[in-house]
């Protein structure tokens, strides 16, 4: 009898800490998703000068774009992810449509600087030359910033711009406590799976396909690639 007592009150003190480490982790989420400026606590990051590039960034939410931001963010992405996508972007350019609107959305819009005039002055601001768009979510009871694009116009790749949108992106990450970078890139984008694995030292997912079931992965057009901060995110995402 006093066995089956303390296994109950094993029980519910298992459970009070699986809610109250549930509770932490929604609220962390909450708190990040709430920010609508993550460029603040970064101000370098504001201003990309390199290679002979010369860009500056800004933040921005899904549900507050401006319609020529809608029709640029749909451009590029045609642009960029029609051939990677074959046959399946005509349904997937609709489900971005959707993604890119939503509430939950954050984006880093980047924009080449403004050229002063011959009066000294300078344009407010600069054409848009990029983008990130990323989420604050939970994958598998980890939070973890979802990177849902990293999208650049032909002319300003190739210049370390991606690389340092990353390391912004894993900044963000952990300055609010996430466990993780995740992400999803499509097989066929061999240079995108270059650029995570190789230069960025991303790795593949314990919850993509290609690890969860490797005799059906080969009917996935894709890859969930990671980077964990931590031990505990390690064990539940990558190992």
């Amino acid at each position: 009898m006093e066995s089956k007592r303390v296994q109950s009150r094993d029980k519910k003190v298992k459970r009070k800490e699986i809610l109250e480490k549930k509770k932490t982790i929604d609220e962390l989420i909450k708190a990040a998703s709430s920010q609508l400026d993550h460029l603040h606590s970064f101000t370098p990051f504001r201003h990309y000068q390199r290679n002979g590039l010369s860009v500056r960034l800004e933040s921005g939410c899904g549900d507050k774009l401006s319609s020529p931001v809608k029709q640029y963010i749909q451009n590029l992405l045609m642009v960029n992810m029609e051939a990677p996508y074959g046959s399946e972007w005509p349904m997937e350019e609709k489900s971005k449509r959707r993604e890119m609107v939503a509430p939950e959305a954050r984006y880093l819009f980047v924009r080449e600087a403004p050229i002063a005039d011959g009066n000294g002055s300078a344009e407010d601001k600069g054409p848009m030359v990029g983008f990130v768009h990323y989420r604050f979510t939970l994958e598998e009871e980890v939070p973890v910033v979802y990177l849902y694009e990293l999208q650049l116009e032909p002319r300003v790749q190739g210049k370390g711009l991606g690389k340092f949108l990353m390391q912004l992106i894993e900044l963000i990450a952990r300055k609010n406590r996430m466990g993780a970078v995740m992400l999803t890139v499509q097989k066929a984008n061999l240079s995108a799976m270059n650029f995570y694995l190789s230069k960025l030292r991303y790795a593949i997912s314990s919850i993509s396909p290609s690890r969860v079931d490797p005799l059906t992965a080969v009917e996935k057009s894709y890859e969930i690639l990671c980077k964990v901060f931590d031990d505990e995110s390690k064990a539940v995402l990558e190992v």
